[in-house]
């Protein structure tokens, strides 16, 4: 900074408490100074932070997160499917493994036994949809967990709802070996 721009610094401090300096360069090489609140500084350099990291700076409820875009390669995503005997939930996620949107039998209304039917799995997919296509995914890789009667349900319900399946997984994990055997019993 020029020795100019210091002293009026300085002269104005006492009045301008909490307020900070923010130069901008612009052609020319001419120095723009603009007095700005300590906050809004740091929203300034939080911007200029995110546009190199592909972050966006998002105010919720008075607190500052980073949010990171989502990373879709040509519309591809993810879809986790978890399906027990109880419930069936839903997970849409980037390439990278970050969730987007999710979705579950009972966020969609279901109550009790009816949770884990073909029919809860077909209405949750119906509600991911929406907000799956809003990310501009219009292919996904199912991972199938579970043994519940909404697996096959689910996947047919995206195929038709417009989202091309490209390969199915099954991850249900197995066990191989189980845990320690309870000690033998004497009598």
């Amino acid at each position: 900074m020029s020795d100019e721009v210091k002293k009026n610094q300085e002269e104005t401090a006492p009045e301008t408490a909490g307020v900070v300096a923010n130069e901008e360069k612009k052609e020319g090489s001419e120095v723009v100074v603009e007095n700005l609140p300590v906050e809004e500084m740091k929203l300034v350099e939080n911007s200029e932070e995110g546009k190199s990291g592909k972050e966006k700076t998002v105010t919720v409820k008075g607190k500052k997160k980073k949010k990171k875009e989502p990373f879709l390669r040509g519309g591809r995503g993810q879809v986790h499917i978890k399906s027990s005997y109880n419930n069936t939930i839903i997970s849409v996620t980037d390439l990278n493994g970050a969730l987007l949107v999710w979705a579950s039998a009972g966020k969609c209304g279901f109550k009790g036994p009816k949770k884990a039917t073909p029919y809860a799995a077909g209405v949750i997919v119906k509600s991911l949809i929406d907000n799956i296509k809003s990310f501009g995914i219009k292919e996904a890789e199912v991972f199938v967990k579970g043994l519940g009667m909404g697996r096959e349900a689910a996947v047919r319900a995206l195929g038709v709802n417009g989202i091309q399946v490209i390969s199915i997984k099954d991850v249900t994990p197995v066990a191989h070996g189980g845990v320690r055997a309870k000690k033998a019993r004497r009598i």
